[in-house]
């Protein structure tokens, strides 16, 4: 059985803040978000639109990656978003 494969996203949402997720189909999950069956953080900041992606990646190593992303400060993530910050993947 192949090795499950997911990406790693980071959405803007209405009101200006960032989601960090995974997902084996970025669309799919971005429908989910806007439809309000997504996370119970951007159900109110909708409409949210994705910036910044990574993968595909394995399911350990993007979930990984999503938590590294997630400690990064605001001003890091823009960074990252705009390709003016490189972050190494964890181990």
């Amino acid at each position: 059985m192949p090795a499950k494969r997911a990406f790693v996203y980071i959405l803007r949402c209405a009101d200006d803040t960032f989601y960090i997720g995974t997902a084996r189909d970025i669309a799919k999950r971005l429908g989910q978000h806007n439809a309000r069956k997504g996370a119970k953080y951007t159900k109110p900041r909708l409409p949210v639109r994705v910036v910044y992606q990574e993968g595909p990646l394995s399911l350990t190593r993007a979930l990984r990656r999503e938590y590294q992303l997630k400690q990064l400060s605001r001003q890091k993530k823009q960074a990252l978003i705009k390709g003016k910050l490189v972050v190494r993947m964890p181990r």
